[in-house]
């Protein structure tokens, strides 16, 4: 097991010391001195006399001998050596709090370090923290004299990657000149979208948009691989469900490159018209990029955009490692994501070495110094989060630029969150049911570790059971008393089906958008659910269509069930809540107690508050107001006991009931069948209902 360089440091102090104890015994009768090998000691070379004559301690340089005197006062560095015991070792951290200043942690209060932070010109004493801080104008001041407590002090110093990109001189954004962009799109960027493009420019092309969802990163990453032409051919690297909206902006906004130039690799039949020279642009899954790796890379692409980038969490994953081959040849690299880390620092780190791969040293040493890196008996464990004012700087000096919607988007109305907590008598639930949640609650609170996940998708699948028959009636409700259109997301495949059986039966005209739906069908829904004024409600899934769609024509967002990534729940009310809303949004959050939602919404606002400091969220679920359920009526009413459907009685592509309502104008012309009604069973195949899949679940052994 690799050690640090303090605990290398107290052992090799305990060593000398244990030495030093042997000597002083075998010499102490004759009084002679006993000196400690200059070979292993890092300080001036060391006399040391047994206790009974006291004072006799002198330092010696090899190249000047000095005449001893019992009585002579001791040298400056002696002085400050001698004030800390030989067996004991000064530990601390230096890290970064701004772009222009550091902070100091020592393991515990030492004097002489304390003397030195004095010294020192720019010092502060932060009293909240009780840590004394520096200007990084300092640093080198600081360290060299720090060096002089060696080996008693032993402070960790500030990686050597970090002070480049802090000395690194970028290019100024306004001088930049964007008349090399196509007109058409040049035209269409708002202010804030230019300042986007800018940024991405000055830093070579090179860089992540991480603009709040709704705010037109598609536009900006299309304008800066406009400007950089000159290097295509240009890969677009997306999940499977935007492949067509990609393919439709290009068209729309960069009519200069013709139809024909523009390839969409979906499968082996493909692959001649992307190997075809005259092919300028292709667009890929990411599925489909680890099944030809070989011809991407022999494209030679010089411009890379890769959508939705938070998908690549993964380092191991295949691929993450085919898009590393991909892109590392690239002139520029192009990130998009709206929630770049769904919970955690270390999600960042494979979408930082596609931007910079030559910049961090390797995994290891990022987690350690951003993710509390710890060995355990299973590996290295990269979940907690270190250092984030350091790690949030160099995201906003080296990778990233972050507007959120209230920042640029001032005639946008706000969001605001409501937290409904279901009526207890509505819960389908039996004496046997309420003991099978106490227990898996108790499960989960007591489960090691490494094994909570797997607890908690047990609880989450079987608490989805249990709360159809009140996220029924709410529906009810909502139908009656909210005149608009609205959104609801849930997560399992019964919860999806209870609810779009209730909107059969009440004759509602919806669309629904899952896993399994066609990409091509996907924009038809869209496309009726917004213009078409009998289409009242869209039923969505959380994971397979919380990014890449524009619903603004609703303006309440329900949530039948929560995820645990904060992330994906943000991205799903920004489907309502972006660019071309008209009104403020609503967004509910339906809760109930007992179920796994007491744990999952806390664990939420955890992992919100480590993406605020990181600088990659300002949503907080604390400031959400809570409401009740009412209920005034039996249940049974508004039930039927099946939930099982005939596929032949509803419109394809949708959960439509043929004859349930008056038909709309409006023609799908290609089908997709919705998923079929499933029982829960042991609940895991219930959660793989989005085609890109879920990492979390997919890494999984259940």
């Amino acid at each position: 097991m690799a050690c640090t360089k303090e605990e290398i440091e107290k052992k090799r102090l305990a060593a000398l010391q244990i030495r030093q104890s042997k000597l002083t015994i075998q010499n102490n009768a004759t009084s002679s001195p006993v000196k400690l090998n200059s070979e292993t000691s890092s300080g001036p070379l060391v006399m040391y006399y047994p206790p009974s004559t006291p004072g006799r301690v002198k330092n010696y340089n090899h190249n000047a001998s000095k005449t001893f005197h019992p009585y002579a006062k001791p040298e400056c560095s002696t002085s400050m050596h001698s004030k800390m015991p030989l067996s004991k070792v000064v530990s601390g951290t230096i890290y970064l709090i701004s772009d222009n200043r550091f902070e100091v942690n020592p393991s515990e209060f030492c004097t002489p370090l304390i003397n030195i932070f004095k010294s020192i010109p720019s010092r502060n004493y932060d009293a909240k923290s009780k840590l004394w801080n520096f200007s990084i104008d300092d640093y080198e001041e600081f360290m060299s004299k720090v060096s002089s407590l060696a080996p008693h002090v032993v402070l960790g110093p500030i990686p050597s990657y970090v002070l480049k990109v802090l000395c690194e001189h970028t290019m100024d954004p306004n001088s930049i000149d964007l008349s090399p962009i196509e007109s058409t799109l040049r035209n269409k960027l708002m202010p804030f979208q230019e300042d986007g493009v800018r940024f991405g420019i000055a830093r070579r092309g090179r860089c992540m948009i991480a603009d709040d969802m709704g705010l037109g990163k598609t536009f900006q990453a299309l304008a800066i691989a406009s400007y950089y032409k000159h290097n295509w051919p240009l890969l677009i690297g997306t999940t499977s469900s935007m492949r067509e909206t990609w393919q439709s902006k290009i068209h729309e906004l960069l009519p200069s490159v013709p139809m024909m130039n523009i390839a969409t690799l979906t499968s082996g039949r493909d692959t001649q018209l992307v190997a075809d020279k005259q092919t300028e642009i292709v667009i890929v899954s990411y599925k489909i990029t680890s099944m030809h790796t070989d011809l991407l890379k022999s494209k030679n692409f010089g411009v890379v955009i890769i959508d939705e980038s938070h998908y690549l969490k993964s380092h191991k994953a295949q691929c993450t490692v085919a898009l590393n081959s991909i892109t590392r040849n690239a002139s520029r690299v192009l990130l998009l994501s709206g929630t770049p880390a769904l919970s955690r620092p270390a999600e960042l780190y494979t979408q930082l070495t596609l931007i910079e791969p030559r910049l961090f040293p390797g995994y290891t040493e990022y987690g350690k110094r951003y993710c509390a890196g710890k060995q355990t008996n299973f590996g290295w464990d990269m979940t907690g989060q270190s250092n984030l004012a350091e790690l949030q700087v160099l995201l906003q000096k080296k990778f990233l630029i972050r507007r959120t919607k209230e920042q640029v988007l001032t005639k946008l109305e706000g969001k605001i969150r409501e937290a409904v907590i279901l009526d207890q008598s509505l819960l389908d639930l039996t004496k046997e049911d309420q003991q099978g949640l106490l227990e898996m609650a108790q499960n989960y609170k007591t489960t090691k570790a490494n094994e909570k996940h797997a607890a908690l998708i047990t609880f989450f699948s079987e608490s989805a059971k249990m709360k159809i028959p009140a996220i029924c009636k709410y529906i009810k409700q909502q139908l009656k008393e909210e005149p608009g259109k609205f959104l609801i997301f849930a997560h399992h495949k019964n919860m999806v089906d209870a609810i779009c059986l209730t909107f059969d039966e009440e004759a509602v005209h919806y669309i629904c958008i899952v896993g399994s739906t066609p990409a091509n069908v996907r924009a038809d829904l869209v496309d009726k659910f917004q213009h078409s004024e009998s289409c009242r409600v869209a039923v969505l899934s959380i994971t397979a269509a919380s990014s890449g769609l524009t619903l603004t024509a609703a303006n309440l967002v329900l949530f039948a069930e929560l995820h645990w990534n904060p992330g994906i729940l943000t991205q799903a009310e920004s489907r309502a809540h972006r660019i071309g809303q008209t009104g403020g949004v609503c967004v509910r959050y339906l809760l109930a107690n007992g179920t796994s939602d007491d744990f999952m919404w806390p664990m939420l606002q955890d992992k919100l508050n480590v993406l605020n400091n990181v600088g990659l969220s300002e949503d907080n679920f604390e400031d959400t107001k809570t409401k009740h359920q009412e209920s005034k009526t039996n249940i049974i009413q508004y039930l039927s006991s099946s939930f099982s459907k005939n596929e032949r009685d509803y419109i394809p592509g949708t959960n439509i009931r043929h004859g349930s309502i008056k038909a709309d104008h409006h023609h799908i012309e290609q089908s997709g069948n919705c998923e079929n009604s499933m029982s829960i069973g042991n609940g895991y195949e219930a959660f793989l209902d989005d085609e890109e899949g879920d990492e979390l679940l997919a890494n999984l052994v259940l």
